[in-house]
């Protein structure tokens, strides 16, 4: 990978690029046109689409359940187990959240209600390979919040068929139904429905860039979860961290393909010389050498800087996806760390139990957007409801505030709404 020295030099290469003057291009034509005749024609675009994007005429959009529990009996025993172990930690996490942060407050004269989501779509990607653990990492939290139904869109394979991997971790996280429908026609389903496929308060999931493009155009018909793009890591290190652990991490990371970025901030030459030839000695014995190798020569960075802070402030403007500390005493930083999508906590934290066993979501901020963005969570599948109970004392302390302000506003049905009461009240306790 590319060295770059200085924390100026790493400044500049580290600040990321507006958007909002990128030029409209020929997939968002694409997208809105699918979008919006899926809204006209319903299952009969859906399967028009499939056909033409995923190479199969389906009989149904609908998987049925005894497919999935074939699917199921049929999975590789060591292949469930693993699955259900991280179901129950991901349950198990998102369980301690909804603890810790979702409390009801009616006790007052003003709090708030807390209900889950009727109806949700997850979308999970799967025309490359199956990705259970995405699934997994969406439907259990919502389950966790209480969502009362949850509907998976999902892509065929040429035969025609949903992976059985992919209906496997459908059953194990109780998925209502299934739908084999892929792309950004999948979230237009989700989003308005058709005869088969119900509409859903919120669509959530990674995809491709039509999937995330159709996501931002439904948006405001429907929730969504977040735009997602190409996956991140960046990793702070110093003379302390092992060349062949930083190696292995930066390759996981980059292994997805699609422009991943992999970046390496580090005080150490003597470590950053290491993990580049470890990189190279590595990249030999990897199955998807050729897209790994593609990937860190376009995004793949090496920075020197002079000690941890500065590591850290690079960490703060870039606002990565996946952030690593592998220092010593790494502990003693995670409060200066502002930016992130998940912060990994020592050389033995590693990503790659997050991405499919630790517990919290995978489904992260991408892109510079973990500055205003959360992981996927418990509160992604509630809303909020303000809860007012005031009475006639209320009405009194804090109704003539209230008209002063509604006659500065030019509002004045609202001023009178509240001096009508502010009189009867004067009248009933004179």
């Amino acid at each position: 990978m590319k060295i770059i020295e200085g924390f100026e030099k790493a400044r500049l290469a580290l600040t990321r690029q507006s958007r909002k003057d990128m030029p409209d291009d020929d997939r968002e034509k694409t997208v809105r046109q699918i979008i919006n005749d899926v809204r006209r024609r319903g299952d009969a675009a859906l399967l028009d689409y499939t056909e033409k994007f995923d190479g199969v005429r389906l009989a149904s959009l609908e998987v049925d359940k005894k497919d999935i529990d074939r699917a199921y009996n049929e999975t590789d025993k060591g292949l469930l187990a693993a699955l259900e172990l991280a179901a129950e930690r991901i349950n198990a996490y998102h369980a301690e959240q909804k603890k810790a942060l979702l409390h009801e407050s009616t006790a007052s004269h003003l709090g708030w209600l807390i209900r889950p989501l009727e109806r949700i779509g997850v979308y999970t990607p799967g025309s490359q390979a199956p990705l259970p653990s995405s699934l997994l990492m969406t439907v259990v939290p919502a389950r966790v919040a209480g969502v009362k139904e949850i509907i998976l869109a999902t892509p065929p394979r040429k035969s025609g068929s949903v992976s059985p991997v992919t209906l496997s971790a459908a059953r194990i996280a109780d998925v209502d139904r299934v739908f084999s429908i892929s792309g950004a026609q999948a979230v237009a389903a989700l989003a308005y429905g058709t005869e088969s496929v119900p509409a859903v308060d919120k669509v959530c999931g990674p995809g491709s860039v039509y999937t995330t493009l159709a996501k931002k155009m439904v948006f405001g018909d429907v929730g969504i979860d977040g735009l997602y793009g190409p996956s991140e890591v960046v990793i702070i290190a110093d003379e302390t961290a092992k060349a062949e652990y930083i190696a292995a991490d930066l390759l996981a990371q980059v292994e997805h393909g699609s422009l991943p970025s992999a970046i390496l901030i580090t005080t150490s030459r003597q470590v950053a010389g290491a993990v580049n030839q470890e990189i190279e000695k590595q990249l030999e014995a990897l199955e998807r050498r050729d897209i790994t190798a593609g990937s860190l020569e376009k995004r793949g960075m090496i920075a020197l800087v002079n000690n941890v802070n500065q590591g850290i402030e690079l960490a703060n403007l870039y606002a990565p996806e996946h952030l690593c500390l592998v220092v010593e005493d790494a502990a003693a930083y995670i409060d200066k760390v502002e930016n992130a999508g998940c912060l990994f906590v020592g050389e033995n934290a590693i990503e790659v139990l997050v991405d499919y066993v630790a517990g919290p979501s995978h489904v992260l901020p991408t892109e510079g957007t973990a500055r205003f963005g959360s992981p996927l969570n418990i509160l992604d599948f509630v809303k909020l409801i303000s809860l007012v109970q005031t009475d006639e004392k209320d009405i009194v302390d804090l109704g003539k505030a209230a008209s002063v302000i509604a006659r500065a506003e030019g509002l004045y049905a609202h001023a009178r709404a509240v001096e009508k009461r502010l009189r009867d009240n004067a009248r009933g306790g004179g």
